[in-house]
């Protein structure tokens, strides 16, 4: 449901707890930064969104771009422990590619479109923000690099490299698919993602056991 749909569906006059205002500011921010940019974007749209009047939303966040910077963190850190998630569920490394290739194409298929905030900003010129984006791939990449390192006993900078490469693949990948209007089954577009990342990390030897 959208923050729209969220509004008109709660009787007039109901007050929200302050948490869950929160959510649904951030709910209605979205929808707008995602259809309009960040530039284009006005505070005025986003408490119309969200059916509150502009005070409001001003008790929650003091400008357009600490509303953009929780937007950021929020979803970046869901890409985090998606990734996290993905490694941890499984100790058998094709699969482990597999998983962590389906996080990211399950990433930006989400509704709402949440991953352009962090991937296709129109706001990378702002420090604040390409802090951000710069940290979510690296965070994602340093997860990834901590498993190569421990099964190959490659060089920590190696490890690294391998992974930036590993999450870039998925991460352009993903976006591609989705931005050509799915031409092919998710499944079929993770399949064959993982595969090509899979023939690649499986070239390097497994550190010895023991």
């Amino acid at each position: 449901m959208t923050a729209m749909e969220q509004t008109e569906a709660r009787p007039r006059g109901t007050r929200l707890p302050r948490r869950a205002r929160r959510n649904q500011l951030l709910g209605a921010a979205q929808e707008v930064f995602v259809a309009q940019g960040y530039h284009a974007a006005a505070m005025d749209d986003i408490a119309d969104r969200a059916g509150v009047s502009k005070p409001v939303l001003y008790q929650h966040f003091p400008g357009k771009l600490e509303l953009y910077l929780a937007l950021l963190d929020q979803h970046c850190e869901a890409l985090v422990q998606a990734v996290r998630r993905a490694l941890a569920s499984t100790t058998d490394n094709k699969l482990r590619v597999a998983a962590t290739m389906d996080a990211y194409f399950d990433y930006v298929e989400q509704e709402g479109g949440a991953f352009r905030l962090v991937f296709e900003s129109d706001l990378t010129n702002e420090p604040a923000v390409r802090e951000r984006v710069d940290r979510v791939s690296m965070d994602c990449a340093e997860l990834v690099s901590a498993v190569i390192a421990e099964d190959t006993d490659l060089p920590a900078e190696q490890s690294k490299l391998l992974a930036v490469s590993l999450c870039g693949l998925a991460q352009i990948t993903a976006r591609h698919w989705v931005a050509s209007g799915r031409p092919v089954p998710r499944e079929v577009a993770k399949s064959l993602t993982a595969s090509l990342a899979w023939r690649g990390i499986a070239g390097f030897p497994m550190q010895p056991q023991g």
